[in-house]
């Protein structure tokens, strides 16, 4: 069928491209900002939260920094550096804060349905493991967000805390863990079609689902032309809009690039694909409750920190181990082959290549992940729990994520293995690129967004005013102010109903 040769008109202050976690999350904040504003949602799929903000595709784990080892490298003196998990733990509990709000006013009738009370630990084995993770615990526990973190290396009392690593394992082996009670576990599926339900009741606001952005073109008045298609019927859209957001997780570099903005000139982009193991004996799966992260091999990018974990998907518990990292040339699940091939441009071959060049382990390593079979991923598990079983596990594939690769003048070009936010000189389009710890601090990520893009309104009373109301602590720092990070985390705690009895005094240390 052809397309429609006369493409449909239409306008929209706001365009959001992609249905995930980062898009609806700017889409309610926006919305709340400004009720007046109109906005065009575009996804390419047939439903919201079809690539990484989905329960199965990773994105599931509330990253606040207590149990990530990668967000505490050790220094080669020894010590632990813990500013990138401070960084983190401060902006999930402004997460926490706007959730909280979204609960408040209705937007989610249940935080039940998105969000739970999951322990938080780390696990290592081994002399030197033992005491990179007492180093990192007495680090982290000197700092007010990470108060009532505990430490052992006892191991029946790790046994007490997560039985199904500690049976059958060596009892002469060196193991030492941290717990932190104050975990959680979120489903951003669950949150992003809540916040989706909202923005669709919303006067002006429109959500295209099977609609795929072709191209752009920036105009001289300063706005967009986003050329749309319509992949059911075949029809062409072109929408003039103000601002556009490229939230389209791994498919945002592709689309970077067509707004042709300078800013985005010299990105590339890695894609690295992942695997779970998924539990299918429920008798396992109701004896662990806790995410359990461990140390990641030499050369394997942080995504692929082995965790051992407790999830709640659509209201039944699971257990998951992964993720199994692998290659693929796709920048997301449903993507096409050449989207890797396709991403190369004059502009970021000298990056992307130096890149490579530096991440050679990390090639090997992917490799190693892609030629593993089933007896090694078991293996690999029974590090984590000794007595593990092919026939208790299945095998099921994750999300796709893109990690960034970006110029560096002294390397030539760095792979960066967070989020980096591109903006345009004049604040018309923006795009986030990256992946990990994502989905957990997209608050953060938004109301930084608004504040680049939006400068002008963000700094006036009423915007100020509003972001108040949504977030309380706004304009202040919960990684400086113990007292207010206190009252915080107490509020949160309580409205999203993360406090059983036993846990107050936790809480209040």
């Amino acid at each position: 069928m052809l397309y429609s040769k006369k493409p449909q008109e239409s306008t929209s202050d706001i365009v959001l491209i992609g249905a995930g976690i980062m898009s609806a999350t700017l889409g309610v904040l926006l919305k709340k900002l400004n009720p007046k504003f109109t906005i065009s949602i575009f996804e390419r799929l047939d439903r919201v939260t079809a690539e990484s903000s989905d329960a199965w595709n990773n994105a599931g784990t509330g990253h606040s920094a207590f149990c990530e080892l990668n967000y505490t490298p050790q220094k080669e003196d020894g010590s632990v550096d813990v500013s990138k998990a401070i960084k983190i733990a401060e902006s999930f509990e402004v997460s926490k804060e706007f959730w909280a709000s979204l609960v408040e006013e209705h937007i989610i009738d249940d935080p039940d349905n998105f969000i739970h009370h999951i322990p938080h630990m780390s696990f290592v084995w081994g002399k030197d493991n033992v005491e990179y993770l007492r180093t990192r615990f007495e680090t982290l526990t000197s700092h007010h967000l990470f108060k009532g973190m505990q430490y052992s290396e006892d191991p029946s009392e790790i046994e007490n805390w997560i039985p199904l690593i500690m049976e059958g394992r060596d009892p002469q082996e060196t193991v030492a863990a941290t717990k932190m009670e104050l975990g959680t576990d979120v489903n951003f599926g669950a949150l992003t079609k809540s916040m989706f339900k909202f923005l669709e009741a919303q006067e002006g606001v429109e959500l295209h689902l099977n609609h795929e952005v072709e191209d752009f073109k920036h105009q001289n008045d300063g706005s967009w032309i986003i050329e749309v298609k319509d992949r059911e019927y075949k029809q062409v859209k072109n929408i003039q809009t103000k601002f556009v957001f490229i939230g389209a997780g791994g498919g945002s570099l592709p689309l970077l690039e067509k707004s042709g903005i300078p800013e985005g000139k010299g990105f590339g982009g890695f894609p690295v694909s992942g695997q779970w193991l998924v539990c299918n004996n429920p008798e396992i799966v109701e004896k662990h409750q806790a995410k359990v992260y461990g140390k990641a091999a030499v050369g394997s990018p942080p995504m692929s920190v082995p965790h051992l974990d407790t999830r709640i998907i659509d209201g039944k518990k699971a257990l998951l181990f992964g993720p199994y990292a692998g290659f693929s040339t796709k920048f997301l699940k449903n993507g096409s082959y050449m989207d890797l091939p396709l991403s190369i441009k004059l502009n970021n071959i000298k990056p992307m290549i130096s890149a490579g060049i530096h991440n050679i382990p990390l090639t090997k390593y992917l490799i190693d992940q892609v030629r593993q079979s089933p007896e090694d991923r078991i293996e690999a598990l029974s590090d984590y729990m000794p007595l593990a079983k092919m026939s208790d596990w299945r095998l099921e594939t994750a999300g796709q994520r893109v990690q960034v690769i970006k110029k560096d003048k002294k390397e030539g070009g760095v792979l960066e293995f967070g989020t980096e936010m591109v903006t345009s000189s004049d604040g018309s389009i923006a795009a986030l690129l990256g992946a990990s710890p994502g989905a957990s601090t997209s608050v953060s990520i938004m109301i930084d967004l608004i504040h680049r893009c939006f400068g002008k309104q963000a700094q006036s009373e009423e915007w100020k005013n509003e972001f108040k109301k949504l977030i309380p602590s706004f304009g202040q720092s919960l990684s400086k102010d113990a007292k207010l990070a206190l009252e915080t985390r107490n509020r949160t705690s309580g409205i999203l109903q993360l406090i059983p009895t036993e846990l107050e005094e936790l809480i209040s240390v």
